[in-house]
């Protein structure tokens, strides 16, 4: 999911600065500019995106002519296929598609509620079974539902959730702190806010439902985008043996539904979260109980990562991966003119054309010292299905992959004076991305909604949390016409009108300015990356710095 479904990004002045970083013995050699081609970025993004494609929604016939399209042109670049010969990854996964959705019906003494499939309440179930029951079963506030040892922190103290539905808050306890102090980093969103791990955690604790509360602010986009996401098929991992638990449903309200629900319990819905965000919040039973019910057509099958590398002169076993996604989201909800297919132009279209961009451009310059790897992951839109199950699976060990660099959706409105970068701070490839907006005359700004928890949120995080340093970088926020005013208006109007919609698409008007400055920005830092004899890695104090230390201790890998 990429940056711009946030409100406007603001237009007060955010001075251009960038975080301190380990810089001891770092190598960052000076790089020319490559021969990026716009014709490339244009014609390929057309095409993904056309309705030829039907949205590309994995196990489509529109993945078919994605897989096909990528292959040819990675060949025609001066690529190798990167997978022992072939240029595909198989990825197994599972297609749920509900239906017959009756009313999620809400009842107790005295009360009688009966909210709407789509209007009110979406809900999928992960579990592959035809038939989806949830019946009188009893709902509790559980907070934002979170289980953190580390901070004293537990929502779920004291209850036994089976046969329970857990309602939950989104984002985290102090998502409205203005800085980033706080038990859960103040505003700065961590993994503990995002909807995938509240789902995962009230399996966990055994309940038979969990339904997120959507909230504008918090979640950084509206309903429209959980109503588009979360209905129609939905494409998940398909699960081996020892499987973590799930849940019978998954859901979503709206916000004025939750409200409805607490004032039917006898409470009050913002005292509720204002109590919920104090450490020692206990469950609370709301003395209802939940029920519905809806089939589901289930159809397994393989989609593709597609995998492409230009192999070093001279240190070819340490490799340097450049990710972005091709899938969206297919067939989707009507826009008034009767248009369904989600077209996805921007939403990647656009970063899987530049990973053939930079495919050819690196070629042109010949082969760096380290491989270059690139790589289109599947079922992003789905949960970063593809780009996990490469990490769980790697075709080059994670140990000898040096860092990368992630591309998910180029909003394309002119150059800008800047760039924005999500997880500013993390890692020593700060440093490189210093070096390379240098060059070029730029200059960075941190992410100015880290609430949102945007570097939890594409493909590179699959790479993050397994410890390999990875970069995520967006489009400016100031332009070079307009400044930071129209920055805001451009990510505002793609939000708004165009993002997870039919109307993502493409646009022969456009200007791509600042795409192809975006994109020479990233051919400097992945050939930075490749040349260098350094291993960057995450600052110390960082999450995932123990995770890479680890791993290259085990597999006698970074360098050693």
């Amino acid at each position: 999911m990429n940056r711009f479904v946030l409100a406007a990004a603001t237009a007060a002045a955010l001075g251009a600065c960038s975080a301190s970083t380990e810089q001891a013995g770092l190598d960052i050699p000076a790089i020319e500019a490559g021969e990026l081609s716009q014709t490339t970025m244009v014609d390929i993004t057309r095409e993904l995106s056309s309705d030829a494609f039907e949205g590309r929604m994995p196990g489509s016939p529109g993945e078919e002519k994605t897989v096909a399209l990528l292959t040819e042109r990675f060949q025609a670049a001066g690529l190798e296929p990167g997978n022992n010969g072939s240029w595909v990854q198989k990825v197994p996964l599972v297609e749920i598609t509900g239906r017959d959705y009756a009313p999620l019906s809400i009842k107790g003494q005295g009360v009688n509620l009966s909210f709407q499939y789509q209007q009110d309440w979406v809900g999928v179930t992960y579990r592959e079974e035809a038939a989806t029951a949830l019946a009188d079963s009893e709902l509790v506030f559980v907070g934002y539902g979170i289980v953190a040892p580390e901070k004293g922190w537990n929502d779920y103290a004291g209850i036994d959730m089976k046969g329970k539905t857990a309602v939950i808050l989104v984002n985290d306890p102090d998502f409205a702190t203005e800085g980033l102090e706080g038990p859960f980093n103040g505003k700065a969103m961590t993994y503990y806010g995002r909807w995938s791990y509240k789902y995962e955690e009230a399996a966990r604790q055994g309940a038979a439902g969990a339904i997120i509360v959507h909230d504008t602010a918090p979640a950084s986009y509206g309903w429209n985008v959980v109503e588009s996401s979360w209905s129609g098929p939905q494409a998940y991992a398909q699960r081996g043996e020892n499987a973590p638990p799930l849940t019978q449903m998954n859901a979503w309200v709206q916000k004025g539904v939750a409200e409805q629900i607490a004032k039917a319990a006898g409470k009050d819905l913002a005292t509720l979260s204002a109590e919920a965000a104090k450490k020692g919040f206990k469950p609370m039973p709301l003395g209802l109980t939940v029920s519905t019910s809806f089939q589901s057509d289930i159809r397994t099958f393989e989609s593709q990562n597609v995998i492409g590398i230009l192999r070093g002169k001279t240190r070819p076993e340490e490799y340097v991966i450049h990710t972005a996604h091709w899938d969206h989201l297919g067939r989707c909800t009507p826009a008034p003119d009767g248009d369904d297919i989600c077209n996805g132009a921007v939403d990647n279209a656009t970063g899987t054309a530049a990973l053939v961009a930079l495919a050819e451009a690196h070629a042109k310059a010949g082969a760096p010292d380290r491989s270059l790897v690139f790589l289109a992951v599947t079922a992003e839109e789905s949960g970063l299905l593809g780009a996990h199950y490469y990490a769980e699976n790697p075709v080059f060990p994670l140990s000898q992959t040096v860092g990368g660099i992630n591309m998910d959706a180029f909003l394309v409105g002119g150059t800008s004076k800047d760039v924005t970068a999500v997880g500013l701070g993390k890692s020593q490839l700060d440093e490189f991305l210093e070096n390379a907006l240098t060059a070029d005359g730029r200059t960075v700004t941190p992410d100015p909604n880290p609430e949102a928890g945007y570097y939890y949120r594409s493909d590179h995080f699959a790479f993050a949390k397994r410890g390999v340093p990875f970069l995520y970088v967006d489009g400016g926020e100031d332009l070079a016409e307009g400044g930071r005013e129209a920055g805001a208006a451009l990510a505002a109007e793609y939000r708004d009108k165009r993002y997870h919609g039919p109307k993502d698409e493409f646009d022969e008007n456009w200007d791509w300015s600042g795409v192809m400055a975006d994109l020479q920005l990233f051919y400097r830092i992945g050939r930075m990356l490749a040349e260098s004899a350094s291993w960057p890695n995450w600052n110390e104090g960082d999450e995932f710095r123990a995770i890479r230390d680890q791993s290259c201790a085990a597999g006698a890998g970074c360098g050693s």
